[in-house]
């Protein structure tokens, strides 16, 4: 039996066993009498408007219950709008009209007895389009580009501006003007997205592959034009998500208005190709940054341009300046937001939204700057290091970030690294070693929770948060066991239905701030309602029947009083091949400071699982889009490039400690995206002093270093 004391302990995985022996039963896998499939259709123009649509062939096929398009589909309230509002809910194609904004947006349903007939259906459907031209390209629309006005995610304004800049940037001793650039990245979760619906009279269930079932449910009962309480969601284990499940995409209600068409439950599974396109991916930003400097190594203006690609049908922001508004100490700055619309699919979160892709910037930015100074990258940083916000000017709620460093660069060595590029060989092979700051946002929302002793003396915890991969099963059980002095063993933790107590979108890295925070406190009033009748300690009590506690906890004031962030510090060695240009990281060390760690073993993975993400957006995603027709021509796993086992070194993380008493009641801060922040520079920049060839836009390719 594992004793009390859970929280901080390095507990393996509790839903492990499950998901190697396969007994964790994903969306498509659960298991319903009856079933119907549905295979969703995708328009093949960029742009224009359907014309004509004959489905008599693909109605005759065998095993074929419906063909759904513009036609026949059930209207809905408001065309299927009813539910816009970003981000929870999006601009959805639901075939009520015949309008085509992108290539492969959803314009029709087949429904068949079986997956393969319903997939030979879908291909017997015949479209006659009215075309029209298309923008897919960034660099030539940026000319349209427009400024974004609106508050970020309802909190942070578009632009910010401190001192003046212009006049800083005259006077500096350096000053670097210069373009940056990412590339459309498109999520890749091994699990693809997938809906089961089914209806019982006029109350619909569905089974959703989700980081947000109270979100599925309110779009659904939005979009239908039926109750919340009439729609139930339920999510047991998703397999992987990283943003593209947060919002539900169109194939969520074509799967209910499938099920209702035929009169039977419909599984609605999306393709790899499928998940180009119509559920989001991470826009394409230009990045226009300007960085100045005096001889001491200090920061006189910063200027931060960013323009991102947005869909025609709605606005979509990636919030790139964030990080550069606070990550360092500069009297002087100035950060704008702005948008071009593209022919595309709608983009949407991904891991670390805006800080993936300013750091990328920013830390290029701060290195570039760094040589043109003479000062060492690491130093430069020192010297720039902010004791405060300096965007909000409130003391931060805790900060760990000069720790970070210390460890990090101790554990990698960097007091040994000349100065110059190309200055490290090994055989055929240029070394460079490079750096970054990584940072994230401490956020949290309101959430709920049950606790529930039975007679058998048993705890059960019961909330509606996701298991989307991260570990939640086991933090919640951890707090909860530590909190009730009981053995792990005797928690249980219920979650991913909205039956159970309403919790936020698995997202922001806000779980076990939030759902945390809620357990905390659930677990804490039990163990005092027991305590009131007569158990002192929980770990003998036996109710006579069952005792149950349901508890909330949201944030205070505490966000208006202190700037709440993570923070770190990456360190990489990078190999090139001095003849071909590949690149090879060879291994990486980060420090993090997160607050209290619940588990260093899932910590640890969250880490190391973002550093991996960073490489791939570092040197190998790109999603390709055809200039002629818009069509995603990569939009497979042979041709859309993800690190494998041979493409990740070892890595080294580390943890620094923490205390933090004003983020939430468990002192945390939340780890799932900040290791992807700073990657992409840390490899840029150890490119660079591998080879001497600053690369601006990502990913870095061997044609942009020969």
């Amino acid at each position: 039996m594992t004793e009390p004391g859970h929280i901080g302990a390095p507990l393996t995985r509790l839903d492990g066993r499950l998901k190697v022996t396969g007994q964790a039963k994903f969306t498509a896998e659960v298991p319903i009498d009856h079933l119907a499939y549905a295979v969703m259709i995708q328009s093949t123009i960029g742009a224009g408007r359907i014309t004509r649509i004959d489905a008599r062939e693909a109605e005759a096929a065998d095993g074929v219950l419906a063909i759904i398009t513009a036609d026949n589909a059930m209207p809905l309230p408001e065309k299927g709008r009813a539910a816009f509002s970003p981000p929870a809910g999006r601009m959805l194609s639901l075939l009520q009209d015949y309008d085509v904004h992108y290539n492969g947006q959803p314009i029709g349903v087949a429904v068949a007895d079986s997956f393969e007939q319903a997939r030979y259906a879908a291909s017997l459907v015949r479209y006659e389009y009215e075309a029209a031209p298309i923008d897919v390209d960034m660099e030539a629309s940026l000319a349209k580009s427009y400024p974004y006005t609106r508050k970020i995610l309802g909190r942070d304004p578009a632009s910010t501006c401190r001192g003046d800049v212009s006049a800083a940037l005259r006077q500096a001793a350096a000053r670097l003007d210069v373009v940056y650039r990412t590339p459309v990245e498109t999520h890749n979760p091994i699990e693809p997205h997938a809906t089961i619906a089914m209806w019982e009279g006029d109350r619909l269930t569905v089974y959703d592959s989700t980081q947000f079932v109270y979100g599925v449910r309110r779009v659904l009962a939005k979009t239908l034009g039926i109750s919340e309480e009439a729609v139930r969601v339920v999510s047991r284990f998703t397999g992987g998500a990283f943003g593209s499940k947060g919002a539900a995409w169109s194939h969520v209600p074509l799967a209910a208005m499938a099920a209702k068409h035929v009169g039977r439950p419909v599984k609605l599974v999306l393709t790899r190709r499928q998940m180009f396109g119509p559920v989001g991916a991470r826009p394409h930003t230009v990045q226009h940054f300007e960085i100045a400097g005096g001889r001491d190594g200090q920061l006189t203006a910063m200027r931060h341009v960013t323009t991102s690609s947005t869909s025609k049908i709605e606005e979509w922001l990636e919030p790139s300046t964030l990080a550069t508004r606070m990550l360092y100490r500069c009297d002087n700055q100035e950060t704008s937001q702005h948008l071009v619309r593209l022919n595309t699919g709608t983009p949407t979160f991904n891991r670390a939204p805006g800080e993936a892709s300013g750091t990328f910037a920013l830390e290029s930015a701060m290195d570039e700057l760094a040589a043109r100074l003479d000062i060492d990258p690491f130093e430069l940083r020192l010297r720039n290091y902010a004791e405060e916000d300096p965007e909000e000017h409130k003391p931060w709620s805790s900060k760990s970030l000069r720790e970070c460093y210390r460890v990090a660069a101790e554990r990698f060595g960097w007091a040994k690294r000349p100065p110059n590029p190309r200055s490290m060989r090994d055989g055929d092979w240029l070394i460079g070693w490079g750096m970054a700051t990584a940072t994230y946002p401490m956020k949290r929302m309101p959430a709920s929770a049950i606790a529930r002793m039975t007679p058998d003396g048993l705890v059960e915890i019961r909330a509606a948060t996701h298991e989307i991969g991260t570990g939640t099963i086991t933090i919640m059980q951890q707090i909860a066991a530590d909190a009730l002095d009981l053995p792990i063993e005797r928690v249980r933790f219920t979650h991913g239905d909205t039956d159970l107590p309403q919790n936020p979108i698995s997202a922001g890295s806000m779980t076990a701030t939030s759902t945390g925070s809620a357990v905390l406190v659930a677990a804490r009033e039990l163990r005092e309602k027991l305590r009131q009748l007569g158990f002192d300690n929980p770990a003998t009590a036996r109710v006579t029947e069952a005792v149950e506690v349901r508890s909330e906890s949201k944030p205070g004031k505490e966000r208006e009083q202190y700037s709440m962030h993570a923070f770190g510090a990456l360190f990489v060695e990078v190999a090139v091949d001095a003849e071909l240009g590949m690149v090879r990281v060879r291994r990486a060390a980060g420090a993090y400071s997160g607050g209290r760690i619940l588990n260093p073993k899932t910590a640890r993975s969250q880490i190391i699982g973002g550093i991996v993400y960073g490489i791939g957006a570092a040197l190998l995603e790109d999603t390709h889009i055809d200039r002629r027709s818009g069509r995603y021509v990569n939009a497979e796993l042979d041709e859309y490039h993800l690190p494998v086992n041979a493409d990740v070194p070892e890595i080294d993380v580390s943890f620094v400690e923490e205390d933090d008493p004003h983020v939430n009641p468990l002192g945390v801060k939340g780890l799932g995206e900040i290791g992807m922040t700073g990657v992409a520079g840390a490899i840029a920049n150890a490119v660079y002093h591998a080879t001497g060839v600053r690369v601006r836009d990502l990913p870095i390719t061997l044609d942009k270093l020969l």
